[in-house]
């Protein structure tokens, strides 16, 4: 099952990120919020009714004076009308309709994309609606009462969203050929490993950072097996500017991971891992995926006899919440190591998608138990009943207990390290759920 992706565009301080939040937010019980590794909220999957869907939230389009703000503006509206299935238009009633918002509605009028156009702070229906007929004059379809910061109309305009979900959104052709997600930052060399593995130049390589301004699918056939290889358009660093791109670089990161059954994230050899890695990283963590670091340009640092040591010891230290995830040190260039990949690859499918009997997790945990008692708190010791997988991709399990508030995260992780000792699971998340059953339930 695909999740369809929902962009909301819209002018700063129309309501944009109020909106948002709302839609995100855990107060309606429809939604759940999916917290990043990053502290900006970027992204969330919100659940409506029968449908599931990734809500991004794009920053707000400033068209200011000056050509340079305006190019900018047009090219973060491109970005988020190609990313995006369904637009959500946000506008403010109260402002009422302004030279900007025509300008926005130009850009989107002209895409193939369902438009929603959504008039915000209309906390009176009564009062405003008069000034929410001025928007038909936009072109761009009925316009959407809301408030945003009431929750007035958030259902119908849910509703109008899950309107526009096709078929082909939300069920992808069956298509048995493992998908792999290149990421990073720009100028890592994501374009040039994918031309190593396919042997040719199927994508333009250049030194300006980024080049790739979409993902980009590529068919790779090695040794008898196809493969189809995502290459994404690099996570930049904030600029300057007033408009944050890099919002837009992890818009097309989220889409790309959330299509793959692996994710490379790479990193610059010469550079090594930063902050900015870590929050892809984090993306692709928090979707299960399989995981493989690629460090590349490994061919142009400087080594000793501990340089792969040390750069192993900062990788798990910033990227301490995927301690799982395998690292591999190659030369996109010369292609050091690139060989390994596909071996890498067919390890990490194999362990996202791996089942443990029943009978066999049981006996760990049992033995895990004797090895470490569970947590007391004020005389009410955690007891564990039982425990099953429930799931793959990434391997769920459900873990029965007496009391939920008892299973410390700290136990948990001692359980999860001795399921890892067991079956290593290696390139690949373990999630757990923690259920309560009474103890005459037994």
């Amino acid at each position: 099952m695909s999740k369809p992706v929902v962009a909301i565009v819209g002018r700063p301080n129309v309501g944009k990120s109020t909106l948002f939040n709302v839609l995100a937010g855990e107060r309606i019980s429809i939604v759940q919020d999916t917290p990043g590794v990053t502290r900006d909220r970027i992204y969330a999957d919100v659940s409506w009714l029968n449908y599931n869907f990734t809500l991004i939230d794009t920053g707000g389009i400033e068209p200011e004076s000056g050509d340079i703000i305006l190019s900018q503006m047009r090219e973060q509206a491109q970005i988020a009308i190609d990313t995006a299935n369904v637009i959500v238009f946000i506008t403010d009633v109260r402002q009422g309709l302004v030279d900007a918002d025509e300008k926005v509605a130009d850009m989107l009028r002209r895409s193939k994309k369902p438009i929603l156009l959504v008039i915000n702070k209309v906390d009176n229906f009564e009062k405003f609606m008069p000034d929410v007929y001025e928007f038909y004059n936009l072109g761009i379809g009925d316009p959407i009462p809301v408030s945003a910061a009431s929750k007035l109309g958030i259902g119908d305009l849910l509703d109008e969203i899950t309107k526009h979900f096709t078929k082909d959104m939300l069920e992808e052709a069956e298509d048995e050929r493992p998908r792999i997600a290149i990421v990073g930052k720009p100028n890592v060399g994501k374009s040039s490993l994918i031309n190593r593995l396919c042997g040719n130049n199927r994508l333009i390589v250049s030194e300006i950072a980024g080049t790739t301004r979409d993902a980009v699918d590529t068919d790779i056939r090695y040794n008898g097996k196809d493969y189809v290889f995502i290459d994404t358009a690099g996570l930049r660093r904030k600029s300057k500017i007033k408009e944050e791109i890099e919002r837009y670089s992890i818009i097309r990161a989220v889409t790309a991971v959330e299509r793959a059954d692996v994710v490379i994230l790479m990193i610059d050899g010469t550079e090594g891992v930063t902050e900015q890695d870590a929050k892809i990283a984090g993306i692709a963590h928090e979707r299960g995926k399989g995981i493989l670091i690629a460090v590349n340009k490994w061919d142009a640092v400087t080594k000793d006899d501990k340089t792969i040591y040390r750069h192993t010891e900062k990788i798990r230290q910033i990227l301490s919440f995927m301690s799982y995830a395998e690292i591999l040190f190659i030369s996109a260039k010369t292609g050091q190591r690139v060989g390994k990949i596909f071996e890498m690859i067919d390890m990490v499918i194999e362990n996202n998608s791996m089942r443990v009997a029943t009978g066999v997790l049981n006996e760990i945990m049992a033995e895990a138990v004797a090895m470490q008692q569970p947590p007391t708190d004020k005389g009410k010791r955690l007891r564990l009943y039982y425990i099953t997988q429930a799931a793959v991709k990434p391997p769920t399990f459900v873990i029965f207990v007496n009391d939920k508030q008892l299973m410390h995260f700290s136990y948990t992780r001692y359980l999860e390290n001795r399921i890892r000792d067991a079956f290593g699971f290696r390139g690949t998340s373990l999630k757990f759920i923690i259920r309560e059953r009474k103890e005459d339930s037994k």
